[in-house]
Protein backbone atom coordinates (compact mmCIF):
# COMPACT_ATOMS: atom_id res chain seq x y z
CA UNK A 1 0.00 0.00 0.00
CA UNK A 2 1.34 3.43 -0.90
CA UNK A 3 2.05 6.09 1.72
CA UNK A 4 -0.93 8.04 0.44
CA UNK A 5 -3.14 4.99 0.85
CA UNK A 6 -1.93 4.45 4.41
CA UNK A 7 -2.51 8.10 5.27
CA UNK A 8 -5.90 8.14 3.55
CA UNK A 9 -6.89 5.06 5.57
CA UNK A 10 -6.14 7.05 8.68
CA UNK A 11 -8.81 9.59 7.76
CA UNK A 12 -11.40 6.97 8.65
CA UNK A 13 -10.83 7.37 12.40
CA UNK A 14 -13.93 6.31 14.32
CA UNK A 15 -16.30 8.99 15.58
CA UNK A 16 -15.81 7.81 19.17
CA UNK A 17 -12.06 8.41 19.01
CA UNK A 18 -12.61 11.73 17.25
CA UNK A 19 -15.05 12.91 19.98
CA UNK A 20 -12.65 11.88 22.75
CA UNK A 21 -9.72 13.69 21.13
CA UNK A 22 -11.82 16.79 20.41
CA UNK A 23 -12.98 16.91 24.03
CA UNK A 24 -9.37 16.67 25.24
CA UNK A 25 -8.12 19.30 22.82
CA UNK A 26 -10.99 21.64 23.68
CA UNK A 27 -9.76 21.53 27.29
CA UNK A 28 -6.34 22.77 26.14
CA UNK A 29 -6.98 25.85 24.07
CA UNK A 30 -9.23 26.58 21.13
CA UNK A 31 -6.40 28.52 19.51
CA UNK A 32 -3.49 26.11 19.89
CA UNK A 33 -1.16 26.54 16.92
CA UNK A 34 0.77 23.68 15.34
CA UNK A 35 3.66 24.19 12.91
CA UNK A 36 4.14 21.27 10.51
CA UNK A 37 7.56 21.24 8.84
CA UNK A 38 7.63 18.57 6.15
CA UNK A 39 8.75 18.60 2.52
CA UNK A 40 5.89 16.24 1.57
CA UNK A 41 2.91 18.44 0.76
CA UNK A 42 0.44 15.54 1.11
CA UNK A 43 1.56 14.94 4.70
CA UNK A 44 1.27 18.64 5.54
CA UNK A 45 -2.22 18.72 4.03
CA UNK A 46 -3.36 15.55 5.82
CA UNK A 47 -2.12 16.82 9.19
CA UNK A 48 -3.75 20.21 8.56
CA UNK A 49 -7.08 18.64 7.64
CA UNK A 50 -7.11 16.36 10.67
CA UNK A 51 -6.04 18.91 13.26
CA UNK A 52 -8.05 21.83 11.90
CA UNK A 53 -11.13 19.61 12.07
CA UNK A 54 -10.31 19.29 15.77
CA UNK A 55 -10.27 23.07 16.19
CA UNK A 56 -6.51 23.64 16.07
CA UNK A 57 -4.72 26.15 13.88
CA UNK A 58 -2.14 24.52 11.62
CA UNK A 59 0.61 26.30 9.70
CA UNK A 60 2.77 24.39 7.24
CA UNK A 61 6.30 24.90 5.97
CA UNK A 62 7.98 22.84 3.22
CA UNK A 63 11.44 22.95 4.83
CA UNK A 64 13.31 24.16 7.88
CA UNK A 65 14.65 27.46 6.56
CA UNK A 66 11.21 28.88 5.79
CA UNK A 67 9.83 27.46 9.06
CA UNK A 68 12.47 29.29 11.09
CA UNK A 69 11.50 32.57 9.43
CA UNK A 70 7.83 32.00 10.35
CA UNK A 71 8.31 31.07 14.00
CA UNK A 72 8.58 34.53 15.61
CA UNK A 73 5.37 35.61 13.90
CA UNK A 74 3.26 32.50 14.46
CA UNK A 75 4.59 31.48 17.90
CA UNK A 76 3.63 27.78 17.65
CA UNK A 77 2.51 25.69 20.62
CA UNK A 78 3.90 22.52 19.03
CA UNK A 79 6.20 21.74 16.08
CA UNK A 80 5.84 18.54 14.06
CA UNK A 81 9.16 18.18 12.25
CA UNK A 82 10.17 15.86 9.42
CA UNK A 83 13.67 14.62 10.08
CA UNK A 84 14.79 14.32 6.44
CA UNK A 85 14.20 17.34 4.23
CA UNK A 86 16.08 19.26 1.55
CA UNK A 87 17.55 22.70 2.29
CA UNK A 88 17.69 22.10 6.07
CA UNK A 89 17.21 18.75 7.81
CA UNK A 90 15.48 18.25 11.14
CA UNK A 91 18.69 18.22 13.15
CA UNK A 92 19.87 21.58 11.80
CA UNK A 93 16.39 23.05 12.21
CA UNK A 94 16.26 21.93 15.85
CA UNK A 95 19.73 23.37 16.56
CA UNK A 96 18.86 26.74 15.06
CA UNK A 97 15.40 26.74 16.65
CA UNK A 98 16.91 26.37 20.12
CA UNK A 99 19.06 29.44 19.42
CA UNK A 100 15.98 31.64 18.95
CA UNK A 101 15.16 34.03 21.78
CA UNK A 102 11.43 33.40 21.46
CA UNK A 103 8.89 30.71 21.03
CA UNK A 104 10.04 27.49 22.63
CA UNK A 105 7.45 24.85 21.77
CA UNK A 106 7.84 21.08 22.00
CA UNK A 107 9.43 19.43 18.96
CA UNK A 108 8.03 16.12 17.73
CA UNK A 109 9.97 14.37 14.97
CA UNK A 110 8.05 12.71 12.14
CA UNK A 111 10.25 9.85 10.97
CA UNK A 112 10.24 6.57 9.06
CA UNK A 113 13.60 5.32 10.39
CA UNK A 114 13.89 1.98 12.17
CA UNK A 115 14.78 3.57 15.50
CA UNK A 116 12.53 6.63 15.93
CA UNK A 117 13.51 7.12 19.58
CA UNK A 118 17.13 7.53 18.57
CA UNK A 119 16.17 9.87 15.71
CA UNK A 120 14.28 12.04 18.20
CA UNK A 121 17.19 11.97 20.65
CA UNK A 122 19.69 12.87 17.90
CA UNK A 123 17.63 15.96 17.08
CA UNK A 124 16.97 16.79 20.72
CA UNK A 125 13.23 16.43 20.13
CA UNK A 126 10.68 15.96 22.88
CA UNK A 127 9.02 13.04 21.11
CA UNK A 128 8.43 11.27 17.83
CA UNK A 129 5.68 10.02 15.57
CA UNK A 130 6.59 7.09 13.37
CA UNK A 131 5.70 7.31 9.67
CA UNK A 132 3.43 6.03 8.34
CA UNK A 133 1.01 7.01 11.10
CA UNK A 134 -2.73 6.92 11.48
CA UNK A 135 -4.80 9.84 12.65
CA UNK A 136 -5.41 8.37 16.09
CA UNK A 137 -1.64 8.31 16.67
CA UNK A 138 -1.28 11.85 15.33
CA UNK A 139 -4.02 13.30 17.51
CA UNK A 140 -2.74 11.32 20.50
CA UNK A 141 0.76 12.81 20.19
CA UNK A 142 -0.59 16.31 19.62
CA UNK A 143 -2.91 15.96 22.60
CA UNK A 144 -0.06 14.67 24.79
CA UNK A 145 2.27 17.56 24.03
CA UNK A 146 -0.36 20.29 24.15
CA UNK A 147 -1.51 19.00 27.54
CA UNK A 148 2.07 18.92 28.82
CA UNK A 149 2.50 22.58 27.80
CA UNK A 150 -0.32 23.65 30.14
Amino acid sequence: MSDSGVFARGIEVSQAIRRTVMDSIADISPTARILVVDDDQSIRELISLALEEDGLEVVGAPEGESALKMIPEINPDLILLDNRMPVMDGQEFARRYRELDCCHAALVVLTAVDDPERAAADVGADGFLRKPFDLADLTGVVNQFLHSKR
